[in-house]
Protein backbone atom coordinates (compact mmCIF):
# COMPACT_ATOMS: atom_id res chain seq x y z
CA UNK A 1 0.00 0.00 0.00
CA UNK A 2 0.97 3.59 -0.46
CA UNK A 3 1.38 5.50 2.80
CA UNK A 4 0.93 9.27 3.03
CA UNK A 5 1.34 11.41 6.13
CA UNK A 6 0.73 14.89 7.45
CA UNK A 7 1.93 16.43 10.72
CA UNK A 8 -1.04 18.45 12.00
CA UNK A 9 -2.01 20.41 15.07
CA UNK A 10 0.11 22.28 17.61
CA UNK A 11 2.07 19.28 19.01
CA UNK A 12 2.15 18.13 16.12
CA UNK A 13 0.41 14.78 15.56
CA UNK A 14 0.93 12.47 12.58
CA UNK A 15 -2.16 11.68 10.51
CA UNK A 16 -1.84 8.99 7.85
CA UNK A 17 -3.58 7.76 4.72
CA UNK A 18 -3.19 4.25 3.32
CA UNK A 19 -4.00 3.88 -0.37
CA UNK A 20 -4.57 0.68 -2.34
CA UNK A 21 -2.26 1.00 -5.37
CA UNK A 22 -4.63 -0.78 -7.76
CA UNK A 23 -8.08 0.55 -6.86
CA UNK A 24 -6.98 3.89 -5.32
CA UNK A 25 -9.34 3.26 -2.40
CA UNK A 26 -8.01 4.83 0.79
CA UNK A 27 -8.45 5.09 4.54
CA UNK A 28 -7.59 8.06 6.73
CA UNK A 29 -6.01 7.32 10.12
CA UNK A 30 -6.29 9.73 13.10
CA UNK A 31 -7.80 12.99 11.84
CA UNK A 32 -6.26 15.15 14.55
CA UNK A 33 -6.55 18.67 13.15
CA UNK A 34 -6.43 20.82 10.00
CA UNK A 35 -9.27 19.25 8.06
CA UNK A 36 -8.31 20.84 4.74
CA UNK A 37 -4.81 19.35 4.95
CA UNK A 38 -6.25 15.93 5.69
CA UNK A 39 -8.72 16.08 2.81
CA UNK A 40 -5.91 17.19 0.48
CA UNK A 41 -3.86 14.17 1.58
CA UNK A 42 -6.59 12.00 0.04
CA UNK A 43 -6.37 13.62 -3.41
CA UNK A 44 -6.72 11.17 -6.30
CA UNK A 45 -8.19 8.49 -4.02
CA UNK A 46 -11.64 7.25 -3.03
CA UNK A 47 -11.88 7.32 0.78
CA UNK A 48 -13.76 4.36 2.27
CA UNK A 49 -13.27 4.76 6.04
CA UNK A 50 -11.62 6.64 8.89
CA UNK A 51 -9.58 4.53 11.32
CA UNK A 52 -8.67 5.61 14.84
CA UNK A 53 -5.65 4.35 16.75
CA UNK A 54 -7.19 5.76 19.96
CA UNK A 55 -9.43 8.57 21.10
CA UNK A 56 -7.17 11.11 22.77
CA UNK A 57 -8.22 14.62 21.68
CA UNK A 58 -5.07 15.31 19.64
CA UNK A 59 -5.89 12.29 17.45
CA UNK A 60 -9.59 13.02 16.85
CA UNK A 61 -9.79 16.82 16.92
CA UNK A 62 -11.00 17.04 13.31
CA UNK A 63 -12.94 13.77 13.32
CA UNK A 64 -16.48 15.10 13.12
CA UNK A 65 -15.73 17.66 10.41
CA UNK A 66 -13.78 15.17 8.31
CA UNK A 67 -16.39 12.44 8.83
CA UNK A 68 -19.11 14.80 7.63
CA UNK A 69 -17.12 16.00 4.62
CA UNK A 70 -16.07 12.53 3.47
CA UNK A 71 -19.30 10.71 4.35
CA UNK A 72 -17.46 7.54 5.35
CA UNK A 73 -17.73 5.28 8.43
CA UNK A 74 -15.42 5.45 11.44
CA UNK A 75 -13.69 2.29 12.71
CA UNK A 76 -12.13 2.06 16.18
CA UNK A 77 -11.72 -0.16 19.21
CA UNK A 78 -14.90 -0.30 21.33
CA UNK A 79 -13.05 0.75 24.49
CA UNK A 80 -13.58 4.02 26.37
CA UNK A 81 -14.04 7.03 24.15
CA UNK A 82 -13.69 10.76 24.71
CA UNK A 83 -16.88 12.22 26.14
CA UNK A 84 -19.11 13.63 23.44
CA UNK A 85 -17.57 11.71 20.55
CA UNK A 86 -20.15 10.20 18.22
CA UNK A 87 -20.27 6.39 18.33
CA UNK A 88 -18.02 4.55 15.93
CA UNK A 89 -19.64 2.79 12.98
CA UNK A 90 -17.59 -0.41 13.29
CA UNK A 91 -15.94 -1.70 16.46
CA UNK A 92 -12.59 -3.38 15.80
CA UNK A 93 -11.40 -6.28 17.93
CA UNK A 94 -7.88 -7.70 17.97
CA UNK A 95 -7.21 -9.46 14.66
CA UNK A 96 -10.08 -7.88 12.75
CA UNK A 97 -9.42 -7.12 9.09
CA UNK A 98 -10.21 -3.94 7.15
CA UNK A 99 -10.30 -4.41 3.37
CA UNK A 100 -9.25 -1.41 1.29
CA UNK A 101 -9.59 -2.22 -2.40
CA UNK A 102 -7.25 -5.14 -3.04
CA UNK A 103 -5.31 -4.50 0.15
CA UNK A 104 -5.84 -5.77 3.70
CA UNK A 105 -5.15 -4.00 7.01
CA UNK A 106 -5.20 -5.95 10.27
CA UNK A 107 -6.05 -4.37 13.64
CA UNK A 108 -3.87 -5.23 16.64
CA UNK A 109 -5.18 -4.21 20.07
CA UNK A 110 -2.17 -2.74 21.91
CA UNK A 111 -3.39 -1.27 25.22
CA UNK A 112 -1.21 0.63 27.66
CA UNK A 113 -1.13 4.29 26.69
CA UNK A 114 -4.92 3.94 26.47
CA UNK A 115 -7.27 0.99 26.83
CA UNK A 116 -8.60 1.47 23.29
CA UNK A 117 -5.23 1.66 21.48
CA UNK A 118 -5.08 -0.09 18.12
CA UNK A 119 -2.19 -0.53 15.68
CA UNK A 120 -2.83 -1.11 11.98
CA UNK A 121 -0.53 -3.49 10.10
CA UNK A 122 -0.71 -3.85 6.33
CA UNK A 123 -0.78 -7.46 5.17
CA UNK A 124 2.13 -8.23 2.86
CA UNK A 125 3.91 -4.92 3.48
CA UNK A 126 6.22 -3.75 6.30
CA UNK A 127 3.86 -0.96 7.39
CA UNK A 128 2.54 -0.54 10.95
CA UNK A 129 0.66 2.61 12.01
CA UNK A 130 1.19 2.39 15.76
CA UNK A 131 -0.43 5.52 17.20
CA UNK A 132 1.03 6.23 20.65
CA UNK A 133 1.81 2.58 21.44
CA UNK A 134 5.52 3.22 21.00
CA UNK A 135 7.87 5.80 19.54
CA UNK A 136 11.42 5.79 18.25
CA UNK A 137 12.67 6.75 21.72
CA UNK A 138 10.36 4.88 24.06
CA UNK A 139 6.85 3.62 24.85
CA UNK A 140 3.77 5.81 24.98
CA UNK A 141 3.14 7.75 28.18
CA UNK A 142 1.20 5.88 30.84
CA UNK A 143 -1.14 7.32 33.45
CA UNK A 144 -1.07 4.66 36.17
CA UNK A 145 1.10 1.79 37.39
CA UNK A 146 -1.44 -0.64 35.95
CA UNK A 147 -1.23 1.10 32.56
CA UNK A 148 2.55 0.80 32.60
CA UNK A 149 2.31 -2.91 33.38
CA UNK A 150 -0.14 -3.29 30.49
CA UNK A 151 2.34 -1.52 28.19
CA UNK A 152 5.05 -4.00 29.18
CA UNK A 153 2.75 -6.91 28.35
CA UNK A 154 1.81 -5.32 25.01
CA UNK A 155 5.45 -4.80 24.06
CA UNK A 156 6.44 -8.31 25.06
CA UNK A 157 3.52 -10.30 23.66
CA UNK A 158 2.47 -8.23 20.65
CA UNK A 159 4.97 -5.68 19.35
CA UNK A 160 8.03 -7.92 19.61
CA UNK A 161 6.24 -10.63 17.60
CA UNK A 162 6.32 -8.40 14.52
CA UNK A 163 9.03 -8.75 11.90
CA UNK A 164 12.26 -6.78 12.25
CA UNK A 165 11.48 -5.27 8.85
CA UNK A 166 8.29 -3.65 10.14
CA UNK A 167 8.40 0.12 9.78
CA UNK A 168 6.53 1.72 12.68
CA UNK A 169 4.71 4.98 11.95
CA UNK A 170 3.88 6.60 15.30
CA UNK A 171 1.45 9.31 16.30
CA UNK A 172 4.30 11.72 17.01
CA UNK A 173 7.83 11.94 15.72
CA UNK A 174 9.70 9.98 13.06
CA UNK A 175 9.10 6.48 11.77
CA UNK A 176 11.57 3.71 12.61
CA UNK A 177 12.38 0.10 11.74
CA UNK A 178 11.39 -2.24 14.55
CA UNK A 179 14.53 -4.35 14.16
CA UNK A 180 16.65 -1.28 14.85
CA UNK A 181 14.94 -0.85 18.24
CA UNK A 182 14.36 -4.48 19.22
CA UNK A 183 17.45 -4.81 21.43
CA UNK A 184 16.63 -1.54 23.22
CA UNK A 185 13.04 -2.64 23.81
CA UNK A 186 14.21 -6.00 25.17
CA UNK A 187 16.62 -4.25 27.57
CA UNK A 188 13.82 -1.93 28.64
CA UNK A 189 11.57 -4.89 29.40
CA UNK A 190 14.33 -6.59 31.38
CA UNK A 191 14.98 -3.52 33.55
CA UNK A 192 11.59 -1.76 33.70
CA UNK A 193 11.14 -0.08 37.09
CA UNK A 194 8.49 -1.32 39.51
CA UNK A 195 5.67 1.00 40.46
CA UNK A 196 6.35 3.39 37.58
CA UNK A 197 4.08 5.41 35.30
CA UNK A 198 4.58 8.44 33.07
CA UNK A 199 7.04 9.18 30.28
CA UNK A 200 9.83 6.66 29.73
CA UNK A 201 12.62 6.07 27.25
CA UNK A 202 14.14 2.81 26.12
CA UNK A 203 17.17 3.70 28.29
CA UNK A 204 15.15 3.69 31.54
Amino acid sequence: MELRSRAVGPWPMNSYALVCPTTRHSVLIDPGAESDELIAMLDDTTPVAILLTHTHPDHIGALEEVRNRLGVPVFAHPGPCVAGMAPVDRALAHGDVVTVGDSVIRAWHTPGHTADMVCYLVEGAPIAVVGDTLFDGGPGRTWSVDDFHTTLVTLRTIVLTWSDDTICYPGHGPSFRLGDRRAAIERFLAHAPEGFCGDATWDV
